[in-house]
């Protein structure tokens, strides 16, 4: 029914790319090197009765990469933003990570705050409750993630989609709208959109 594009963003070693491949491989990532700019991967979700074909992007959390990923930003409708509960440095970033998702992406993007490595409780460096207080004054949704058990993997990329749903059928998010992340998956939905009255435009009109 519909295509969400999702970014994965965060700073560098708190487990990006292994929660995506966590998500769509259903398993661990055990070599897993820093990502070289921007990796890609995409799974279909059921949310709230409707099929949904996430598009994501995991991001490079180096420094180096910072203007490559930055253009991979534009036009995403959620974002999983990471930080290491064992890495106090990961958490202090965030403000920078969300201001250019913010900025870049769209002021409606919407945003979960994952805390990655949850498996490693005993090294925690920063607590559930201090995270959870960072997202309630930002707006944002907050779960606490283990790429290596699973937990809360898929909860978290669903709880984004579930949200994105509910806010195009609120009217406060539009597909049509240039650069919404969104796109219709069905024509016939799109259809059912149309005021009555008004015609779909055929194949040969609006060129696909």
């Amino acid at each position: 029914d519909f295509l969400f594009k999702f970014l994965v963003i965060g700073s560098a070693g708190t487990g990006k790319s292994c929660l995506l491949h966590q998500f769509i491989e259903n398993k661990f990532k055990q070599d897993s090197n820093h990502t070289i700019g921007v990796e890609f991967g995409s799974k279909v979700v059921n949310v709230g009765g409707k099929t949904v074909k996430l598009q994501i992007w995991d991001t490079a959390g180096q420094e180096r990469f910072r203007s490559v990923t930055r253009s991979y930003y534009r036009g995403a409708a959620g974002a999983l933003l990471v930080y290491d509960i064992t890495s106090r440095e990961t958490y202090n970033a965030l403000t920078n990570w969300l201001t250019d998702a913010r900025t870049l992406a769209s002021p409606n993007i919407v945003i979960i705050l994952c805390g990655n490595k949850k498996d490693l409780d005993a090294d925690r460096e920063v607590t559930f409750l201090e995270a959870s207080r960072f997202a309630q004054e930002n707006e944002l949704m907050f779960l606490e993630t283990s790429a290596l058990t699973g937990e809360n993997v898929e909860e978290a990329f669903l709880k984004c989609a579930r949200t994105i749903l509910n806010k195009i059928e609120s009217g406060e998010l539009d597909p049509e709208r240039m650069g919404s992340g969104i796109q219709y998956g069905d024509a016939s939905l799109r259809q059912l959109r149309q005021p009555r009255g008004a015609q779909a435009p055929s194949r040969q009109q609006c060129g696909c």
